[in-house]
């Protein structure tokens, strides 16, 4: 019996990541997010978030616009058409995946 192979080449390296993903994925879901309620909602240090959110700024995923509220200094995100096209990807991805481990945990069971 041939399997089809599983293609984890496809897979963009950008968003893979737990923080990456957590990233997009609460952009997705919340909207603008500055940076600290982004930090608290993924539950990770400054800089381990700043290093993510950089690399999606790169990757142009994410856009980051920076302004002072009073003294200080507020930086917001927001996901681009880029990064929800890259998200929505890497999501079908998963789902085709979930679906095969489905299939071949289906005929485990007959």
């Amino acid at each position: 019996m041939s399997l089809p192979p599983i293609d984890f080449n496809g897979l963009d390296t950008a968003v893979h990541g737990p923080i990456r993903l957590g990233v997009l994925t609460a952009l997705q879901i919340d909207g603008v997010l500055d940076f600290t309620t982004l930090r608290k909602r993924l539950d990770v240090a400054d800089g381990a978030l700043g290093i993510h959110l950089q690399k999606l700024e790169e990757a142009g995923y994410v856009a980051a616009h920076k302004a002072f509220v009073g003294r200080r200094p507020r930086t917001t995100y927001r996901i681009s058409p880029g990064g929800r096209k890259a998200l929505n990807g890497y999501l079908e991805s998963m789902q085709k995946l979930i679906d095969a481990v489905d299939s071949a945990q289906g005929k485990d069971e007959r």
